[in-house]
């Protein structure tokens, strides 16, 4: 019914109120729309605007890289700036509104839901457990043990994702490095190294390859048929790196001083058996999500739950807790094992980098890398191939290098359409490029501490530990690693353009069985040394 039909059958009393709301209406249905219209303003992209927002991600890593003050104050401040800048001055870098777009929920709920996983875990005794076993097969040689790591994180990452892996194994590795009375970050750099390494070689083992799979409509086995034998090597490489890095500390005398110290044992195998098909089905979700359409951090949250409510309900029939208890209980898991300040840190990270997406700065570093390209190429006279391997070189260095300063998703996110566009004006091989940007994408993020989430996941882990990983301290390890692990994906990204898919897949496997044995041939003949170290 109009109001003017309305106001006839009113009654008297209500006809002043109803012709005052009348010819109000249209002012506040214009103040409503002038007010959605402010709020849904798209941020500035002019150069201004981009030149600002680099200045400001330029600063906080050297805030961050110079430890400042706690990373979490860094990102938080920064937030805070842009903030000021977006709503005082002519220059919006990002809207509040904005802020839903950029952060990633996936990622935080996924982190949250497996770090309540790991608490329960905790409290089973399982990590003290897996310790004793991983000593009993690796004994009391780091060396061995080094190993066991690597390539035990490396298989685990990549079927699950990462940041769950190193959830997962940054316990048991800080374990049993006390246990033989050395450093733990000796094992914790290489570890999370492979599970970056170990992320890259499948789908669902980092999250840039679940976008590129997706953008590209690329399977599960193509990702297992084209990135696993050179994943593989990447990890050969990784621990050789390892052992000269920390020579010293591997074979220090008092590594082998406490091998025979006794293994752990559960403390409450009904709750480690329930945790055990929680996580395995948590792994099926993982693996069935292209399926199913849910979002990794959907069964993550569901195990988490499962994994609070099984736990309470086995307490409930052993103890009979006051009501303070139970309200603490759970509070001990979501106060204490979830890390919130590495959760905060993320969000206020994906915001900073949110707003370089907004504000246009990393499109133009893209455009600027499709002009670079054609430029190259055009200047050298480069045939196809040649003009592949371009092509290929760059996009994997470039999304190394950026992916070690800057948040690796939504480069991967801008990167995706460039690439499609590029692959059709460069021969039928062209699909290689999908993986330099898988490559690049997710060996660049171990770069830094902050260049990928299970770098940060680690981090903060061990600092709750009592075990301070500086930016410094870890970059020295990381960066000569990390440029190792671009040479060699792109050696393979010239295999894969000049022998095909094929002939790659031969290669590789020749040279990572070569690299096998010579391990196997070296590891037998040092092993009598480590043990009497």
């Amino acid at each position: 019914m109009r109001l003017p039909a309305l106001l006839r059958c009113a009654p008297p009393r209500s006809l002043a109120v109803l012709a005052l709301l009348h010819l109000l209406a249209p002012g506040a249905t214009a103040w409503a729309q002038e007010g959605h219209a402010a709020a849904a303003a798209a941020s500035t992209t002019d150069p201004v605007s981009q030149a600002i927002i680099g200045v400001i991600v330029l600063a906080v890593f050297v805030l961050l890289s110079i430890e400042a003050a706690h990373r979490v104050l860094v990102a938080m401040s920064a937030v805070a700036l842009i903030f000021l800048i977006s709503y005082f001055t002519p220059y919006r870098l990002i809207t509040f509104e904005g802020v839903a777009g950029a952060l990633d929920i996936n990622v935080l709920v996924l982190l949250a839901s497996m770090m309540a996983v790991v608490g329960v875990l905790k409290s089973t005794g399982v990590f003290e457990w897996a310790v004793g076993h991983l000593m009993r097969l690796a004994g009391p040689r780091p060396l061995v043990l080094l190993a066991v790591v690597g390539w035990f994180t490396a298989v685990m990452s990549a079927f699950l994702d990462n940041v769950t892996t190193v959830i997962f194994v940054t316990p048991m590795v800080i374990g049993m490095a006390r246990r033989i009375r050395i450093n733990p970050v000796v094992f914790l750099m290489p570890m999370v190294a492979a599970s970056n390494i170990g992320g890259t070689a499948t789908l669902i083992g980092d999250p840039p390859n679940i976008m590129i799979g997706s953008g590209a409509n690329l399977s599960f086995l193509d990702f297992l048929e084209d990135l696993t034998l050179p994943c593989a090597l990447m990890i050969f490489w990784m621990e050789w790196y390892a052992r000269r890095y920390y020579a010293s500390e591997l074979r220090a005398p008092s590594a082998a001083a406490t091998g025979d110290e006794p293994h752990g044992e559960l403390t409450d195998s009904a709750l480690a058996g329930w945790l055990g098909v929680i996580c395995v089905l948590i792994l099926v979700g993982f693996l069935t999500h292209h399926v199913t359409k849910m979002p990794v951090a959907v069964p993550a949250l569901i195990g988490a739950a499962a994994a609070l409510i099984i736990q309470d309900r086995l307490y409930l029939r052993k103890a009979r807790p006051t009501a303070h208890e139970r309200i603490h209980g759970i509070l001990h898991i979501t106060e204490r094992e979830i890390e919130w300040p590495t959760l905060s840190f993320f969000g206020f990270l994906f915001i900073i980098v949110g707003a370089a997406v907004a504000t246009g700065l990393i499109s133009t570093a893209a455009n600027a890398l499709q002009s670079a390209i054609h430029t190259a190429s055009a200047a050298m006279g480069l045939g196809p191939n040649g003009t592949l391997l371009l092509a290929a070189l760059l996009i994997c260095w470039v999304s190394g290098i950026l992916s070690a300063l800057i948040d690796n998703i939504p480069f991967v996110a801008v990167s995706i359409p460039l690439v499609a566009q590029l692959i059709p004006t460069l021969g039928a091989n062209g699909e290689v490029l999908w993986w330099a940007l898988s490559l690049g994408a997710c060996l660049g993020g171990n770069g830094t501490v902050i260049g990928a989430s299970a770098n940060v996941t680690t981090t903060g882990l061990a600092e709750k530990d009592g075990i301070r990983i500086s930016f410094a301290q870890f970059a020295r390890f990381a960066a000569p690693m990390t440029a190792g692990t671009l040479v060699i994906a792109s050696g393979y990204l010239a295999l894969h353009i000049y022998m095909g898919k094929f002939g790659s897949f031969l290669a590789m496997g020749a040279i990572v069985a070569v690299v096998a044995l010579l391990r196997l041939t070296v590891g037998r003949s040092t092993r009598p040394a480590a043990v009497t170290a």
